[in-house]
């Protein structure tokens, strides 16, 4: 059926259009399934969207579009265009074949992220390929021909330069905050620090979350060079880049199942970096009780980077790291952001755990690069943070993003949560620090969150405080101390 294209000022994330009531029952189509939209032209373009169904404000000759659709098909109002149903894919029965425990091949996979970027798969439908990857596994085959079909859908950051770099953390520890550190004392060095993260998924905050609290996160292609060129680094959010465009909608669907299947994970993580132009990358794998990972799978995980690293021919290192508890004191994006920022300023004191490990980390690139010696590289980022190098390079690079230090605030309500008796800390579950934290608003909420002021090991005495609650309502203050009170993260002695 041919229809008349309309605007509005209409953003919806993902490619959506709205139809009349009568018009939808003439397609054959009901609200939320999906319609092929294709020019009429020589060579057309087309694209999957998502229906939505009105009552009236549109003819039968109408179809309302979202800014995404307008954009990728480069459309004009009252442009002619050719709608129906979507058909059935390939992909599908790929799909279908993975649940059943089979291997993909290379075109099967391929079919299966075209059409996820090309919206012509549903979110349920991308919600089974991520069970079926969680479920039955994937082959080291299948990985490599997963970040290869990610990459190729999708675009590059051509940086050339010498000394490129980029450091990763599978995530699961709450706090863990180190990248602003790391890219700080790194670019800082002389290198080239191109970093682009994910929003949380199942966490309080990623490094997006935590830098969008003073600063932007989302620019264009040329805005970022023109920013590395300025600083030598950025910190921004990949989703609005375009890089891998797969991936983040797999980790929008992964977000609402709170999965994240080992062999996306690692998808993910290589197809962002090699999409970033890194050449030495860092990949911290933490395990332990309440990580993401027991030591014998972050060993597996080594194992599968160092694989990868050696078929795509890149510098990639691993760091097995303890996660059984939280680190730094800070849970949710502010909150880790002042952590950051006292370690970084050599007038403050910040949390010694998060500052060690974010030394460590350091070395390790700067000893991957050569700019330090062997068994040097901590040296050398000690000498850059306590200088205030470090310091002046994260200003810098917060201010090239469009940022400042003084939009850090506090929530609006806060709780203190005391001990009752005397004790020791023996155990800090981070799951349960993580669900309180998102109870409190994280990641939405940037001032909201977590404070602790006890880890493992650490004696207290009654009346003394273990946590701060943050939170920009009381309702959620109070919900949170309810599920403190039923499932503390604390186990004492």
């Amino acid at each position: 059926m041919e229809l008349k294209i309309k605007f509005s000022k209409w953003a919806a994330g993902i490619p959506v259009v709205m139809l009349n009531k009568k018009t939808a029952s003439e397609i054959g189509v009901h609200p939320q399934n999906m319609i092929l939209i294709k020019t009429l032209s020589r060579n057309p373009r087309q694209i999957s969207a998502v229906i939505d169904i009105v009552e009236d404000s549109l003819k039968n000759n109408e179809i309302l579009v979202s800014s995404e659709i307008k954009e990728r098909l480069n459309l004009t109002s009252g442009q002619k265009v050719d709608v129906n149903i979507t058909p059935s894919t390939k992909s599908l029965a790929y799909i279908k074949k993975k649940l059943e425990g089979k291997r993909l091949s290379k075109t099967e996979i391929t079919e299966i992220i075209k059409d996820i970027v090309n919206n012509s798969l549903s979110e349920s439908e991308i919600a089974l390929f991520i069970a079926g990857m969680s479920k039955e596994g994937m082959t080291m085959k299948e990985i490599i021909y997963l970040i290869k079909a990610m990459l190729k859908f999708g675009n590059e950051l051509e940086i050339n330069k010498e000394f490129v770099v980029d450091k990763h953390s599978i995530g699961g520890v709450p706090g863990n905050r180190t990248t602003p550190i790391v890219v700080s004392i790194c670019s800082a060095a002389g290198l080239t620090f191109p970093k682009t993260s994910s929003k949380a998924i199942t966490s309080a905050a990623g490094t997006a979350d935590t830098i969008e609290t003073i600063a932007r996160v989302d620019f264009s292609m040329s805005e970022l060079k023109k920013i590395l060129k300025k600083t030598n680094a950025f910190m921004v959010w990949g989703g609005s880049l375009g890089l891998v465009p797969a991936d983040s909608k797999i980790i929008e669907v992964e977000k609402s199942l709170t999965i994240d299947p080992r062999s996306q994970l690692i998808a993910s993580i290589m197809s962002k970096k090699f999409a970033a132009g890194s050449k030495y990358i860092l990949i911290d794998i933490p395990y332990g009780k309440n990580a993401k990972v027991t030591k014998k799978k972050a060993e597996r995980l080594k194992r599968d980077f160092a694989k990868l690293g050696k078929y795509f021919r890149k510098k990639i290192k691993c760091i097995l790291t303890d996660g059984s508890q939280p680190i730094g004191n800070g849970i949710g994006p502010a909150l880790e952001l002042r952590d950051i920022i006292k370690i970084l300023n050599p007038s403050e004191n910040g949390p010694s755990d998060l500052e060690k490990k974010s030394l460590t980390l350091s070395g390790m690139i700067l000893e991957m690069t050569g700019k330090a010696k062997k068994g040097k590289g901590i040296e050398l980022a000690k000498e850059i943070l306590y200088s205030g190098k470090a310091f002046e390079k994260f200003k810098e690079i917060i201010n090239a993003q469009k940022g400042s230090l003084s939009r850090l605030r506090d929530a609006k309500f806060k709780k203190d949560i005391l001990a009752k008796r005397n004790g020791k800390i023996k155990e800090i579950d981070g799951k349960k620090i993580v669900i309180l934290a998102r109870i409190l608003g994280c990641p939405v909420d940037k001032f909201s969150g977590i404070y602790l002021n006890v880890h493992v090991g650490d004696s207290f005495k009654k009346g003394e405080k273990l946590m701060t609650f943050h939170s920009e309502t009381q309702s959620r203050i109070r919900e949170a101390v309810e599920s403190y009170k039923e499932r503390s993260p604390l186990r004492t002695k």
